[in-house]
């Protein structure tokens, strides 16, 4: 009775350290398998790119372009005085450009402020060169030697400010390009064509394509060649009579840096 009575405790025992070790078997397994799914779900939230934004963002070097000085180009300007209503801009917008067929839905043009002011880029021949939608990415089909034009329509019955830059200068300056800086007026159901940086109040020197050693921005202690390939623009909503009136009389207008803004200006 004993020895019968010992080796069912033993029996027991070995019965009770198998359901043991099978216990911490499938414990394991099943932590082993949480600890993937939580891999794969880090995985699954850092959602991949798209074959096309991969594509787009890609440039061979031998495709980066720049924007160079061009030929001199008659446009006259005149300052006018504006209050914007805001210290903030109201919309940005921007394109990147380079010498390669870009993926996505072919535009000639791209909306700013939900579609009040309209964007394009044009030759010399005020033709709108092919722009590419890749989601909210626009992009470029640029050429080396071709000269273009940044293009605003405004079909609203306000007044705009329009502070743009090429190459990470500013167009009317050439300083490193701000957002606190001057703009360039858009009066009511106006248009407005800036046809180069500018090098005084009657003159330009017209945007033309090149190489990015080729760049005002490579060439200019306010530049990086490595922000050479971009096209950006800012919009301030401005009310000003005076302005309005004034670019009734003016092909072109720019408006002084606002005083609101003194904490961007360099002593």
């Amino acid at each position: 009775m004993i020895k019968i009575g010992c080796t069912m405790k033993t029996n027991q025992l070995l019965l009770f350290l198998l359901c043991l070790i099978f216990s911490l078997t499938l414990s394991a397994c099943s932590k082993k398998t949480e600890e993937s799914a939580s891999d794969s779900t880090v995985v699954a939230d850092a959602a991949a790119p798209t074959n096309s934004e991969m594509a787009n963002a890609t440039v061979a070097e031998n495709e980066k372009l720049g924007t160079k000085w061009g030929d001199d180009v008659t446009s006259k300007v005149t300052s006018v005085e504006l209050k914007r209503l805001s210290v903030n801009p109201i919309a940005h917008a921007s394109v990147r450009y380079a010498s390669k067929q870009h993926q996505g839905k072919a535009v000639n043009s791209l909306s700013i402020a939900s579609g009040v002011i309209s964007f394009s880029v044009l030759d010399d021949q005020a033709n709108p060169l092919p722009l590419v939608r890749d989601g909210k990415n626009y992009f470029l089909n640029a050429k080396d030697g071709q000269s273009y034009q940044l293009h605003y329509e405004n079909h609203s019955d306000k007044s705009f400010e329009i502070v743009a830059s090429v190459d990470g200068l500013d167009v009317l300056t050439g300083q490193e390009a701000s957002k606190y800086a001057s703009g360039y007026v858009l009066g009511p159901h106006r248009s407005l064509t800036i046809e180069g940086f500018r090098k005084s109040d009657s003159a330009v020197a017209s945007f033309t394509f090149g190489k990015p050693d080729e760049s005002y921005a490579a060439n200019s202690s306010e530049g990086s060649i490595d922000n050479t390939g971009i096209i950006g623009s800012v919009v301030y909503e401005v009310q000003s009579l005076e302005a309005e009136e004034a670019v009734a009389d003016a092909a072109d207008a720019y408006a002084p840096a606002p005083n609101a803004f003194p904490g961007d200006r360099k002593n």
